[in-house]
């Protein structure tokens, strides 16, 4: 038998409680070792219900010799630190996205995990769900592709969410919008660069509200990028070329029980292929362990260097609305 992967979480956030430490959980061949916080109780209260050890404060976990790995799910603007320590600490990485804030960060913190021969992953799901690989059969029932476009728009949250604070990364850009701006490099690679952006800036909070996008490829495929936090939910891809459209909603962060329904619209007729439901948050914690112990799984940094340098442009390039 081969020992479990002990990870130690650095953090008691939302994403964590609901979605990353049940799977952590129940993933063979994962042991959830101990789960830090710099607030006692909160650690106890994610302790109790995982039975892990309960730890103050995210140095001392980083000092265990019962961690191999961490998960870091602190806002943005302390990716990078942690992920600095933890690296220099021996442990491998997952950490929540986006990696950094900033392009620069981004190489040198993939290139101290190569140096220190750790995995260093950024916590996206959605491309370990199966339908991805699924869409990218069916996208040939379309011809020759001449435009992507993709949405993730959430509804407004509570004025105190931290999404709202800018200090440490909130926004809809570096919440929402890496998610479509990832999609975009998925299905048409890291040959992308960004013509214009748009971005509606919250005046009093100064923190990005919504925002769209402008790609393309180096042979001219359009891509349009949609995201914000004061909208109705979306979360879909719609892919068009020259002999038909692809559609599918609910792209991002589905529930393991959720059926996809790819929307194939050729000649005026509409086709609606039904995919299987999958677990992609098992599924991400399953290929970062796999990862850790040494296992072929493919794992590369490329798109998020390119997803990095995306951002930036669309900070640098974005006409800005202020809005009250």
């Amino acid at each position: 038998m081969t020992a479990p992967i002990r990870v130690g979480v650095l953090g008691c956030a939302d994403i964590a409680w609901r979605r990353t430490l049940p799977a952590i959980d129940a993933v063979e061949g994962v042991e959830l070792a101990a789960v830090a916080s710099r607030d006692p109780q909160k650690a106890v209260t994610f302790a109790t219900r995982f039975g892990c050890a309960a730890v103050t404060g995210y140095d001392t976990l980083l000092a265990r010799n019962d961690v191999d790995a961490v998960y870091i799910p602190l806002p943005a603007m302390l990716h990078a630190a942690w992920v600095e320590r933890a690296l220099a600490a021996g442990k491998h990485v997952l950490a929540e996205k986006p990696l950094s804030a900033d392009y620069a960060t981004t190489v040198r913190l993939l290139e101290l995990a190569r140096s220190a021969d750790r995995v260093l992953v950024e916590n996206f799901m959605f491309p370990h769900h199966s339908q991805q690989a699924r869409i990218k059969e069916l996208l040939g029932s379309v011809g020759e592709l001449r435009s992507f476009s993709s949405a993730f728009t959430i509804p407004p949250k509570p004025a105190d969410d931290i999404r709202y604070l800018p200090a440490v990364g909130g926004g809809a850009l570096l919440d929402v919008g890496v998610y479509p701006l990832r999609a975009a490099l998925h299905f048409l690679g890291t040959e992308l660069d960004v013509a214009g952006a748009v971005l509606r800036v919250d005046k009093a909070r100064q923190v990005v509200l919504s925002g769209n996008v402008l790609l393309h490829t180096a042979d001219g495929v359009a891509v349009q990028v949609a995201f914000g936090m004061e909208h109705a939910y979306r979360a879909n891809y719609e892919f068009a070329g020259t002999d038909g459209m692809l559609s599918v909603e609910r792209v991002f962060t589905p529930p393991a029980s959720y059926l996809p329904t790819v929307t194939i619209t050729r000649d005026g007729r509409h086709e609606e292929v039904t995919l299987a439901a999958d677990d992609q948050v098992a599924n991400t914690i399953r290929w970062f362990a796999d990862a850790v112990a040494g296992e072929p799984v493919g794992h590369s940094h490329a798109e998020t260097v390119h997803l990095a340098r995306l951002v930036g442009q669309v900070e640098h390039q974005a006409k800005t609305t202020f809005v009250d």
